[in-house]
């Protein structure tokens, strides 16, 4: 199963922007899945390729992607435009 790790950060950022979603009212799903994905590559790249502390076959990797992708929706929750 080489792609499980892949398909488990998915689901960690498709879920992540579900509830950020639901906790924001609704506002559309598509840009907080935009935002989360974003964040959860920008984890994975950040763990892998700067700073090196684990590889791409290992499952430290989403702990960092989730927390990016969590920490990308709290920003983008701060600093997007409230009509």
């Amino acid at each position: 199963m080489p792609y499980a790790q892949i398909a488990a950060a998915v689901a960690i950022a498709v879920a992540l922007a579900g509830a950020a979603d639901m906790l924001t009212g609704r506002r559309g799903f598509f840009a907080m899945a935009l935002v989360s994905g974003v964040g959860a590559v920008a984890g994975w790249f950040l763990a892998v390729r700067v700073f090196g502390v684990a590889t791409s076959q290992q499952w430290l990797w989403l702990a960092w992607s989730g927390i990016a992708a969590a920490v990308s929706l709290g920003t983008f929750f701060l600093f997007r435009n409230k009509r």
